[in-house]
């Protein structure tokens, strides 16, 4: 059928999968361009830290070729009472000849209902607004919250709040050492 795409299967990467960390970091070198050495290295240091405790990594495919992925890892809010555990969502990757055919949406929307289960009060991301706008996303300062840095503009740095939130829980977003590590905040 012309016109027709193919179905997205999405499916929980298997850390321990040789296959899987390869197309992953192939992929995500792909996606993210000139930057994405970079952004892969961050896959795989997320991936190996305390961060990545829930295991919430998930591989996008089309007809069996891996096509996206996407990552949740816990980071904080420097709320006044305590420290809160959220989610980040960072990094989505979609290979480029999949990318504005759904690939995207469907990661992001499959992350965000597994970060519902967990207990986390929100998912954060740096984005672009227009587009993670559409998939629920909302500036995160218009909540409360302060980004992790001011290499990150105001916009760029959204929300979406889950069941488990409370309205004491603002402050600042202070992501995981990964992300320092290899200095990938605030990355255009």
């Amino acid at each position: 059928m012309t016109g027709t795409r193919p179905a997205t299967a999405i499916r929980r990467q298997d850390p321990a999968s040789t296959d899987d960390r390869h197309a992953i970091t192939d992929l995500t070198r792909r996606a993210f361009g000139a930057e994405g050495a970079r952004v892969a290295d961050l896959v795989v240091a997320l991936q190996g830290s305390d961060a990545f405790a829930l295991g919430l990594s998930f591989l996008a495919e089309r007809e069996g070729v891996p096509v996206g992925h996407v990552l949740l890892t816990r980071s904080w809010v420097d709320a006044p009472e305590r420290l809160v555990d959220v989610l980040v969502l960072s990094p989505l990757s979609v290979s480029p000849e999949h990318q504005r055919t759904g690939v995207g949406r469907a990661l992001v929307a499959h992350a965000v209902e597994a970060a519902s289960g967990t207990g986390s009060p929100a998912v954060f991301l740096e984005g672009d607004p227009a587009y993670y706008g559409r998939l629920g996303f909302v500036s995160a300062s218009t909540h409360g919250f302060t980004r992790p840095s001011t290499r990150i503009p105001d916009a760029a740095c959204q929300v979406m709040l889950l069941p488990a939130y409370g309205p004491w829980m603002t402050g600042a977003l202070v992501y995981c050492d990964r992300f320092w590590a290899l200095d990938c905040v605030g990355l255009r």
